[in-house]
């Protein structure tokens, strides 16, 4: 009885112990994660030094009165007060709604409309007609605010044009009317990131499986029927990357309008980046100019993980 209890008791030991396989497989999968944590370190540890350190200093200067040279006082929360309740930081909230939809909103709807159209039926040109709309996104915002501050000029083409076709009356500064600054801004944003939204969309539309537009012809279902129930529910990762990249592009805006109207006239093209421009250089309110952009930050990401999850949604 006794030596049948311990050969029982030294079998259960045998089975309680972990297989060599599976110890094998275990220090495998350790090893590989060491491995490759040695090989993040590097990109992680510059990763935090060039953007988490960075973004950690603007969150401290945040709460203080700082010009940059002087000693620094502790306002605590004085300088996020100041941008949301100020009147002339306040209304770049609004010129940032109406970029994005100059920015956003009317590229997608064009892209998708172009991409509909082009990828039905060859045609064409084709080739030529994306290179053409793409353009801009390998060109430098620079070279595209020179471009179209020659356009806006009161003696530039556009004018010109009007006043040919007996128009001009419609002729104006465009880029320093209170009225019309705002919107000739938006739409060089529109030319600017709509070939990148139709681009975008079309690679998008050739991954949809053929079958899915078959079935949907045999159903009856016409262009318009079969565009909302193929093309548009297929495009939904592509429709996310698009208004994530466009909407932050009108978020975040600062060269082309500091370049074609420096936030003027007036205030009517001022936005938050160009504000923040302004309080770290013209007048020296680091504190301030901290706040606006940890402010802009939690906007990007906050539109970032919102689009990101609406999208992922069944």
């Amino acid at each position: 009885m006794v030596t049948s209890a311990r050969s029982t008791s030294s079998a259960q030991t045998r089975d309680a112990r972990p297989a060599p396989t599976d110890v094998r497989r275990r220090s495998v999968r350790r090893r590989t994660r060491w491995i490759g944590l040695a090989f993040a370190a590097l990109p992680l540890a510059l990763y935090a030094a060039v953007v988490l350190v960075p973004l950690g200093q603007s969150i401290q200067y945040s709460f203080y009165k700082w010009d940059g040279v002087s000693a620094a006082s502790w306002v605590g929360l004085k300088n996020y007060v100041d941008f949301v309740t100020d009147p002339v930081l306040r209304t770049t909230f609004g010129h940032v709604l109406v970029l994005i939809g100059f920015f956003a909103l009317l590229p997608i709807v064009l892209g998708l409309l172009s991409a509909a159209l082009l990828t039905r039926a060859k045609q064409p040109g084709m080739a030529v007609y994306r290179w053409i709309f793409f353009l801009p996104q390998v060109m430098t915002t620079v070279v595209i605010a020179l471009v179209f501050k020659r356009i806006y000029a009161p003696d530039g083409p556009l004018n010109s044009a009007l006043r040919a076709v007996g128009l001009g009356s419609l002729a104006r500064t465009w880029l320093g009317d209170f009225t019309w600054a705002l919107p000739a801004l938006g739409l060089i944003g529109t030319w600017v990131t709509f070939g990148f939204c139709m681009v975008l969309f079309i690679s998008g539309t050739s991954a949809i499986s053929p079958e899915l537009y078959e079935a949907a012809r045999i159903d009856g279902a016409g262009p318009v029927r079969e565009f909302f129930a193929v093309t548009l529910p297929g495009l939904r990762g592509q429709m996310a990357v698009a208004m994530t990249l466009t909407i932050t592009a009108a978020l975040r805006t600062f060269d082309l309008v500091w370049i074609t109207t420096h936030g003027g006239p007036g205030t009517s093209t001022l936005t938050p980046a160009v504000a923040l421009y302004k309080a770290a250089f013209q007048n020296p309110q680091i504190g301030l100019a901290a706040a606006i952009g940890v402010v802009m930050a939690a906007l990007c990401l906050v539109i970032a993980v919102v689009i990101t999850r609406v999208s992922e949604r069944d």
